[in-house]
This record gives C-alpha cells, structure tokens and sequence, in this order.
C-alpha cells in the first residue's frame, strides 16, 4: 500500500545517530518545504524528559551539526517535536506511547534503532499497542545481527508485524549522491556498460577506510569487528551495485533483484584470500594515537582491519578478483571504488617512451564526491625521438559540476523515502542474508585455520600481507 507518511516515529531519539544525522536531516528537509509542515515527529528513548526537554536537545544538536544556511525556521522545526520516555523492555510503556502518536491519521514511519536484543521486545510492544498496523511502515537501522541465525531471528520477529513491503532496511551508503551515481555511470553511458565485464575489466578495489579509532563505540565495536561492521553491509553493497546485471528498469524490486543474484554467486573465501589486522600505536596526521588494546583497556583478537580477494562466480565476472579493504587507523579517510581496465591488446607505439598504462576508473565516495578516469594521451612536442605518452585523468568533481544543488546528508534522502515508502534504496531480506552467509563462511575459516589479526602501526595501510595479497596478483593497492 502506497502512502505518505504524517507521523514519524523516532526510536533512540537521543542517541549520537539522532543527533548527529536524523534531527539535522530532518530539519534540512523541513526548510527546503520537503517533508509536510503537517508532519509529527515523535521522539522516543529511555531518557527522562519531556518535549520542552526534547527540544533543547534537539536546539544544540542542530547548532552543533547542522550549517546555519540549512536549519531554515529552525523554532518552527522544533515545534513539530514531541518526546515520549520509553523502556523498551517494558511492554506498558508502549500504550502512552501510542497515546503520545495519536491517531495513525494518513500514516506512520517509524525509525527504530536499537541494540538487537531490543528488537523483539520493541516489535512486541508495537504490536500490542497498535502501532504496527496496515498504515505504518518501520525502517531499520542496523546491527541487523551477529550472523546468519541471529539475523533470521530479528527479521523473523520483524516480520510478524510489518510485511516486507513495509520493512525498510537501512544502509545509510545507499543514499550517499556518489553511490546512487554509480547506477547512472553504468546504465546511462554507452561508454562503460558494453566494456564492464571480464573481458575488458582486470581487477576491482573497493577501499573503506577511516582515521579514527574506536570513539564511542567499544562495547559495539569489540563485539563486532571490522568485517561485519562494514564488509557486511557497505562493502556488500557497493560490490553488488558494481557487479549487478542492467535491471529491467529503475525500481527497488528490479534494482534489489539484480542485487541478490550478486551476493549468491560470491565464492567463499579460500584461507589464503583474506587478511585481518589491528592497530598499535602509531601516528595519524602527525599526532601520536594509542593502540587498539590500550583503547579498549584489554587484550582482544577483534579485527580492525581486513582485506578478501572476493570471486564473483557467473558469466560477467569470472576471473576477475574483487580486493576489499577496510580498517580503522588508517593514513587516511577516504572511500572509493577502483575499476582497473585491461590493456590494449596491441600497442601501435614500440618505444619505452611511449609505453601504455591501462585505463582505470576512480569513483569517489568520500570524503569528496568525484568521478576521474585515466587514459593516454600524446606528451606534447614535435616528438623527434619518437612519440612520447603519459596517463592523465579526466576528473569529475561532482561539487563542482553541480555546484548549484545542495549537497545532502545520506539520511536526508533515506528518511525521505521512508516517509514517502519507496523501497529502492533499502536492503531486502534476501540481500542482508546472502551477505551473512558469505560473512559467517569467512570467519568460519578463520576458525578453522587459526587465523588472528596481524598488528599493524597506527598511520599505515595495514598489516603487510595486505600488501602480499593483492601483489601476488600483480596489483597494487590504490592509495
């Protein structure tokens, strides 16, 4: 059923994830007349406090978060705000809760996020309070589960209340610009889509790595790792939106039925394909930086750093190594997607001076948004000793192609599409548990074979098997 959303719910309204992202998505979304001046934005958490109390909360994360050019009327924002105190874990404190909603009205969207024990306890209390109804649809912020069977478990209980035409599940890099982008570079250009596949295409990378180490996040953290708190999601994501067949058309079921098929055709990981590590002390940006195991207090065998060489088993890509890396602690902050194209198969020019280099394709995702593919082109002159090439890059920087649009925050655009209901850029059930499945296989064989993390110094690419990893291929790794 389609509809438009006039209540938002928001769970863990308090929380770093609302203050840093929600409540400044929506407020943006708000000053530029996107959402309904109508809309009810009710907040919900354990903390204590009342809508007065809310909206202070919500006034400092807007002036901390938000530009000033985009809060727009930002007391008129924060009238729209309510706040109900909620202990998940107590199923009365559901009905004021509804009572605090109100009427469903036109509809509701719920933003839950919470700790994956809180899941069936909270499905539980909306059910009984009747907020889960025909009209309400619920997104999901993950950790979706620690594996294939906790993740059953959520989405089981997830399901018994809201089908899967109202379950939204959310992974924020999907509504990055650049992400989104990528469908449009593939599909819209006769230039890319006939040479993306095995015969043209040498390797992909797909890098994601930070500078920061463990913030406010050590309980999650050490519990999780680097491989499912980003290769399951993100990473995943971004492959099967690399490797995906043409969709029929632009919808969320043509685009996530594409998906899938990705992620059940990736091989599992042979032992001598993947790397973890983690980081000791080092230096980034010059400032000296404690190690992992001074951070969290302790000794841990959790990953902050891994590297796979992924297989895509079918047609289009056999024989083409995908290298994921992703790590904490490292040089720098930067996302990206790396497509290396194969070599001409003849090259015209026979002196050293004039020696090709194969086209490669660079998306960037962040921290900026940029698009840049490296070709040949003739060194100038009158070329009297022979002719002389070098690579340069045409570069698409997006900020300024479209310098006009403002650049948006990824929630802004998931938020909306929750409101509104269309599903295209959110994960489907079958998505998230093929990725689990890979996942579970992968640390399955690092039991099996006894495989721990490597150290690596902080301010560094990670461990040198990283390194190995690719070179034994004859690639090196984009940096």
């Amino acid at each position: 059923m389609s509809f438009t959303a006039d209540s938002l719910l928001l769970f863990g309204a308090t929380g770093d994830l609302a203050q840093r992202m929600l409540l400044p998505s929506l407020c943006a979304l708000g000053a530029d007349g996107l959402i309904s001046p109508n809309l009810k934005i009710i907040g919900t958490a354990r903390q204590d406090l009342d809508d007065a109390g809310y909206r202070n909360v919500a006034r400092a994360a807007l002036e901390k978060y938000l530009p000033a050019e985009r809060r727009g009327s930002m007391a008129e924002f924060l009238n729209r705000l309510h706040y109900q105190p909620l202990d998940a874990n107590d199923i009365s404190g559901f009905t004021a809760l509804a009572d605090k909603v109100g009427p469903i009205g036109e509809g509701l969207a719920i933003f839950l996020s919470t700790a994956p024990g809180l899941f069936e306890p909270t499905i539980a209390g909306l059910s009984a309070s009747g907020l889960a109804g025909d009209r309400v649809r619920i997104g999901l912020e993950k950790p979706l589960g620690t594996d294939l069977e906790s993740s059953r478990h959520i989405n089981d209980a997830v399901a018994s209340a809201f089908p899967e035409d109202r379950t939204f599940r959310i992974d924020h890099y999907l509504g990055k610009e650049t992400v989104q982008n990528l469908l449009a570079l593939r599909f819209a250009n006769i230039l890319f889509e006939p040479l993306w596949n095995a015969a043209h295409i040498d390797h992909v990378q797909i890098t994601v790595a930070e500078t920061v180490g463990l913030e406010s996040r050590v309980g999650y953290y050490d519990g999780s790792g680097a491989l499912r708190d980003m290769v399951q999601n993100h990473m995943l994501q971004l492959l099967a939106l690399v490797a995906m067949e043409p969709p029929a058309n632009f919808d969320a079921t043509a685009i996530r039925d594409e998906k899938v098929k990705v992620l059940r055709s990736l091989r599992y990981v042979a032992g001598e394909e993947s790397v973890t590590g983690q980081y000791r002390a080092g230096a980034i940006s010059g400032q000296p930086v404690p190690g992992y195991d001074d951070e969290l207090g302790k000794d841990s065998d959790t990953e902050t750093f891994v590297a796979i060489k992924a297989h895509v088993d079918n047609w289009r890509w056999k024989g083409v190594p995908f290298y994921l890396r992703t790590g904490k602690r490292l040089p720098e902050r930067v996302t990206e997607i790396v497509v290396q194209f194969r070599p001409v198969p003849h090259s015209i020019f026979a002196s050293k001076a004039a020696k090709t280099v194969p086209n490669k394709l660079v998306i960037g995702i962040q921290p900026e948004e940029n698009i840049t593919l490296q070709v040949m082109a003739k060194v100038p002159g009158l070329d009297r000793q022979g002719i002389r090439l070098r690579p340069v890059e045409l570069n698409i920087a997006m900020s300024d192609v479209f310098a006009g649009p403002v650049k948006r925050i990824a929630y802004e655009r998931l938020l909306l599409d929750l409101i509104e209901g269309d599903q295209t850029l959110f994960v489907r059930r079958d998505e998230v548990e093929a990725q689990w499945d890979w996942i579970d296989a992968i640390r399955a064989g690092w039991t099996e074979h006894g495989i721990t993390p490597k150290t690596y110094n902080a301010g560094s690419w990670g461990p040198s098997a990283a390194i190995a990893l690719a070179e034994r291929d004859g690639v090196t790794w984009h940096e």
